[in-house]
């Protein structure tokens, strides 16, 4: 199985006007959605500071400390750096500048200052989080074709960073590390967001010819088979942001990684499969990937949007 399984031509490539609206909404149903306990914490915060007579009385609502906190403006990361005495002055400050200014509006103008805090810690996960809806969907995809073909397979927790035995279980995508499987007798284990000595760098997939008990990693991981390059046959870059604007930046990070892989694995007198999987894929960089594809320097791609270049790639990364 090749990328001509599923691609023509370079035009295959390109994300289409639908697929991009598509990747937009699905965007958008996950922010609402990962912002719900935020709100739900800000309904209740209301609900216990309107027993409050007035903001200074907010000192002794003891159950809201570390929200007052929130709402003061200092992270949870910039938290453990305070210690009590800082966190009352700054809670002292919220209520003396913003609280008691707002009148009989201060306990609105503290669900608002808490909202603030929480949206921008919240901000952070957004960035990141177009990356993690392709991970998850390309996951998926790869779950659902080892189902099908009846290939039993364990996953690596990503919390625990233990192996269990699969079952088709709802939002398993979003707990995994790693997975393994048994083909035709061929072990093979796909390794996410892992950094590869032999590259010095994370990978975001690496495919090992490995079981395991031969994978290690803790901190004495010297033994494990992601330090031998004769164990890996295939890496790949996965960039799941579907902005057409950042589409050509994700290709240049993407071709820079391959090509530092390439480059490592090289120097060790070996050549496994690379291969490339993104959501934003427009017309110039369409026909530069093609042009590695034919010319081999490139052994396979996918447009994340579509379902069968997803199926097809995850079918030859299963057989080879």
């Amino acid at each position: 199985m090749t990328y001509k399984n599923h691609l023509e031509s370079f035009e295959s490539l390109i994300t289409s006007y639908e697929e991009t609206r598509s990747g937009f909404i699905a965007l958008a149903l996950e922010k609402n959605r990962q912002a719900t306990p935020l709100i739900e914490e800000a309904k209740v915060l209301k609900s216990i500071a309107q027993e409050a007579k007035n903001p200074k009385d907010l000192l002794n609502f003891t159950q809201i400390y570390n929200s007052l906190i929130t709402a003061s403006g200092i992270s949870e990361k910039a938290s453990k750096y305070l210690d009590n005495e800082d966190k009352k002055e700054a809670i002292k400050s919220l209520i003396d500048n913003f609280l008691e200014p707002a009148g009989l509006s201060f306990v609105d103008e503290l669900v608002y200052r808490f909202l603030l805090s929480k949206g921008d810690s919240l901000g952070g996960i957004m960035r990141n989080l177009g990356g993690k809806i392709g991970e998850w969907k390309f996951t998926r995809i790869l779950l659902s074709t080892l189902f099908i073909l009846g290939i039993d397979f364990q996953y690596l927790d990503a919390n625990t960073k233990t192996w269990f035995v699969a079952n088709n279980e709802l939002d398993l995508e979003k707990k995994v590390k790693g997975l393994y499987w048994n083909s035709n007798n061929n072990h093979r284990i796909l390794l996410y967001n892992l950094n590869i000595p032999i590259v010095n760098k994370n990978v975001d997939l690496s495919l090992l010819n490995a079981s395991p008990d031969e994978i290690v990693l803790t901190k004495s991981k010297a033994q494990s088979a992601h330090y031998n390059a004769e164990k890996f046959i295939g890496l790949g870059e996965l960039k799941g942001g579907i902005d057409p604007a950042g589409a050509d930046e994700h290709w240049k990070t993407a071709n820079s990684a391959l090509n530092r892989i390439r480059n490592s694995f090289s120097q060790c007198n070996y050549y496994p499969n690379t291969f490339f999987i993104g959501a934003a894929i427009e017309s110039a960089m369409a026909k530069e990937i093609y042009q590695q594809l034919e010319t081999k320097t490139l052994n396979n791609c996918a447009n994340l949007t579509n379902e069968n270049h997803v199926v097809s790639l995850c079918n030859w990364l299963i057989n080879l």
